[in-house]
């Protein structure tokens, strides 16, 4: 019950509508009994997030789709990790300071490994934004080789270059044998969310295939990849896992894993009922 002494964490980004974060970090907070509520607010800009998690003396926040970079320009401080990533998905108010991090490249690199060990695995990204960079970053520290594709071949190149990686071409990349591969782009969402940027005959049957994409669950990537045999991760469990993270950080507390991957699955539900 949300009462004067209640604190707020909130998700900024644009578009947050969509967003199944409020639902699983509530659940958290009430099944521990914390006077915590989680928010979601539409921000055009990054600079307005911060602004509002210091106005409304908000206790973190969580930051989506497009202010992942750009948010790091209005931060106090941005810890190591993300300065390597270059993205921050988390904030953290401290007194009077934000301090930023990134919690994206533990959702990957969690959710990958319930199925498949990662170090050694030749891997492709695609995409070239916050979560791509997560992406590369996680299966880098993981003992990954990580390969990189972007329909934008100069963001593609500069993103390459600065995480040390491979960039390829799209009409090549079927030729390396890639063992994994991750989807890091909003391809396969709302209005595009009968379309993959992979066609079904370039999967194959053993390849793991984590797309980013959560709504919908079954991606058309996904039911591709299933289809060829190959191992499918939902983005849900990427979700799951950044979200884990960013509780703990938030809290201090253990949190609870199975009430939050519950939320989320019973959010999905009740869309297509």
């Amino acid at each position: 019950m949300i009462n004067a002494q209640t604190a707020y964490v909130a998700i900024f980004g644009n578009p947050v509508a969509h967003s199944l974060s409020p639902q699983m970090h509530n659940a958290a907070f009430n099944h521990l009994g914390l006077n915590l509520a989680f928010l979601a607010f539409k921000a055009n800009k990054a600079a307005e997030a911060a602004v509002a998690i210091r106005t409304l003396g908000l206790r973190g926040a969580s930051i989506t789709i497009p202010h992942k970079e750009a948010i790091m320009g209005h931060l106090d401080e941005v810890d190591d990790v993300g300065r390597a990533i270059g993205a921050v998905n988390t904030v953290v108010a401290q007194e009077d300071r934000l301090l930023g991090c990134n919690t994206d490249w533990l959702g990957v690199v969690r959710a990958l490994e319930q199925v498949t060990e990662l170090g050694g695995k030749r891997c492709l990204v695609l995409g070239a934004g916050g979560a791509a960079r997560a992406a590369i970053f996680g299966l880098q520290n993981s003992g990954a080789e990580v390969f990189l594709m972007n329909r934008n071949q100069e963001r593609g190149h500069s993103l390459a270059a600065e995480m040390n990686c491979i960039l390829v071409e799209w009409q090549s990349w079927d030729r390396l044998e890639i063992e994994l591969l991750v989807n890091a782009t909003p391809v396969g969402m709302s209005a595009t969310r009968d379309q993959s940027l992979i066609s079904a005959q370039q999967l194959k049957g053993g390849m793991v295939v984590l797309d980013m994409v959560y709504r919908p669950l079954e991606t058309r990537l996904l039911k591709d990849a299933a289809t060829a045999g190959s191992i499918c991760v939902s983005g849900l469990e990427m979700l799951l896992h950044q979200g884990v993270a960013q509780f703990e950080i938030w809290t201090g507390e253990e949190a609870p894993v199975e009430v939050m991957r519950q939320a989320l699955v019973e959010s999905l539900a009740n869309e297509t009922d």
